[in-house]
């Protein structure tokens, strides 16, 4: 395993309401130096939920994605409030995005996306026994809840409007581990 690279300063070069731009002098092993600019890490943990309906339809959600300026579906997904767990979290976001609870949650895996730039973390959450539960949340329009056929998954992925990279690896998990349930 490589030794990490030595931070030489880190310095915010801007800010908003919600983003840091952070710029970090590196020096690493070999003595080679460099600068990176990184999104500023989240000390907020997040939740992305895997609503299983029944043994072949999952519960994705429609919603505005100001990145891409577009409707987008995902696997319902948000920021844990202050001292809940991810299992709290998950249900809670769970039931303001889809209208559902879940009898029973499981933490699959924490994943990041794009780590080169981006300190973000998010846990991926399968919700199954899923009862109907509807919880205010801070969306400013209401969610379409769509559910997706797991056997037309192949269909789904090509879908333009289905693009977030983190719902379609959780997509891949739960698929492989309901099938290893089903042998």
């Amino acid at each position: 395993m490589a030794k990490l690279p030595e931070i030489l300063n880190k310095t915010v070069v801007a800010k908003s309401r919600f983003f840091a731009v952070e710029e970090l002098e590196l020096r690493f092993a070999n003595g080679e130096q460099r600068r990176y600019e990184r999104l500023r890490p989240g000390s907020i943990p997040a939740v992305l939920v895997v609503p299983v309906l029944d043994a072949d339809t999952l519960l994705l959600i429609r919603e505005y994605g100001a990145g891409v300026e577009a409707y987008e579906l995902g696997f319902p997904k948000g920021a844990l409030e202050p001292g809940e767990t991810l299992e709290e979290g998950a249900l809670r976001e769970l039931q303001e995005e889809t209208g559902y609870g879940a009898r029973r949650l499981t933490v699959l895996k924490t994943v990041s996306l794009s780590p080169s730039y981006m300190g973000h973390l998010l846990s991926i959450v399968l919700a199954e026994d899923l009862y109907p539960s509807r919880l205010s949340g801070d969306e400013p329009e209401p969610i379409e809840v769509v559910p997706m056929q797991l056997s037309a998954l192949e269909d789904w992925v090509w879908r333009e409007d289905f693009t977030e990279a983190r719902s379609i690896a959780a997509l891949y998990m739960v698929r492989d581990i309901l099938r290893a349930r089903d042998v």
